[in-house]
C-alpha cells in the first residue's frame, strides 16, 4: 500500500508538469486549429533560461536567499520564454494562417528542429546539471512491515500547489475576463470576432505568450525536480504533453490537465510495477484505446458542422 501511494504522488507530480505544457497545445489549437509542435521546445528554452539565470544570481551575483532567487528566476524565464513564443507565432505561424492546413504543421516541425539545434549549438549537447535546491519533505506513512515509507517532498508540494493555482487562475481568465471572452469568440469564429471589433491577431499572439509563460513555469519546475536538462527534453516532454492534450480532449483546458495527470500516472505506475522500457508503449496504447471509444478525448466536445 505504501509503495502504491508513493507512486501515486510521483505520478501526480510528473503529470502536473505535463499538464502545464499541454495547456499551451490546447489553447493554440482551440483558437486557430493548429498544433504548435514547437511548444515542447519552448518549454526546453524556458528550462535553460531558468538554469542560466539561477547560476548567474547564485554564482556570479552571490544571491543566497532561495525564495527571492527562485522568484526572480521565474519572472525572467517567463518574460524571455513569452518573447520566444511571440516571435515564433509572429514569424513562423501568422504568415501561414490562411494557407492550406499542412503548411503550418510543417512549419511547426521546422521551428522545433530550429530551436533544438540552436540550443545544442549555443549550449552544447552535454546535459546541464543543477544540484538539489529544495530538499526535505514530509513522511506521510511509515511502512513497518514492508520497510517502505511514503515521502512527500517539499518540491513535489510546490509543483502540485503551483499547478492547482495556475489552473484555477487560467480558468478564471478564460471565463471571466475580456481577453478570455475574446479568445472564446476567436475559437468559435475568427471572422465574425474581427467584425465585432476583436483584434484577432493580438488575441492569438497573447495566447501564444500565455502558453509559453506556462511552459517556462514547467521548465523551472522540471529542472528543480530532476536537476538535469539537455537540448532534447523539449521533444520528449512535448510529445507526452501533446498526447495528454489529445487524451483529455484537444481544445479543453481541464481536459489538458486531466490528460497530463493520466499520462504521468500511467508512466510512473508502469515503471514501478512492470518494465520502465515500455512505459511509453503503455501510455500511447492507452491513448489509442481511449480514442477508439472516445474520438474527442475524455473531456473534448465533438465538432458539429452545420450544413
Amino acid at each position: 500500500m505504501e509503495y502504491f501511494i508513493q507512486q501515486l504522488i510521483n505520478g501526480l507530480t510528473l503529470g502536473s508538469i505535463y499538464g502545464l505544457i499541454a495547456i499551451g497545445y490546447t489553447m493554440v489549437y482551440g483558437i486557430i486549429g493548429m498544433i504548435n509542435f514547437a511548444h515542447g521546445d519552448v518549454f526546453m528554452i524556458g528550462a535553460f533560461i531558468a538554469l542560466a539565470m539561477f547560476l548567474i544570481l547564485t554564482t556570479v551575483l552571490g544571491f543566497a536567499f532561495l525564495p527571492v532567487v527562485l522568484l526572480i528566476v521565474l519572472i525572467v524565464a517567463m518574460i524571455f520564454t513569452s518573447a520566444w513564443g511571440w516571435t515564433v507565432e509572429r514569424l513562423a505561424y501568422r504568415p501561414l494562417r490562411g494557407s492550406f492546413r499542412l503548411a503550418p504543421l510543417i512549419t511547426a516541425i521546422g521551428m522545433s528542429i530550429v530551436l533544438q539545434n540552436f540550443v545544442q549549438i549555443t549550449q552544447g549537447a552535454r546535459v546541464k546539471p543543477l544540484p538539489p535546491q529544495i530538499q526535505g519533505g514530509i513522511t506521510l506513512m511509515e511502512g513497518s512491515a514492508t520497510g517502505i515509507s511514503v515521502q512527500l517532498s517539499y518540491m513535489q508540494i510546490i509543483i502540485i500547489l503551483t499547478t492547482i493555482a495556475l489552473m484555477a487562475g487560467f480558468t478564471l481568465l478564460i471565463t471571466r475576463t475580456p481577453l478570455g471572452r475574446a479568445q472564446r469568440a476567436c475559437e468559435q469564429d475568427r471572422r465574425m470576432a474581427a467584425l465585432l471589433g476583436i483584434n484577432v491577431d493580438r488575441t492569438i499572439s497573447l495566447t501564444f505568450v500565455m502558453g509559453a509563460a506556462l511552459a517556462a513555469v514547467a521548465g523551472l519546475m522540471f529542472v528543480l525536480l530532476y536537476g538535469v536538462i539537455d537540448f532534447y527534453i523539449g521533444f520528449l516532454a512535448g510529445v507526452k504533453a501533446f498526447t495528454a492534450a489529445v487524451l483529455g480532449g484537444i481544445g479543453s483546458l481541464p481536459g489538458a490537465m486531466l490528460g497530463g495527470l493520466l499520462i504521468g500516472l500511467i508512466e510512473v505506475f508502469w515503471s514501478g510495477y512492470f518494465s520502465v522500457e515500455y512505459k511509453d508503449v503503455a501510455a500511447f496504447s492507452i491513448l489509442a484505446i481511449v480514442l477508439i471509444f472516445l474520438p474527442s478525448g475524455l473531456l473534448g466536445q465533438p465538432e458539429v458542422e452545420k450544413v
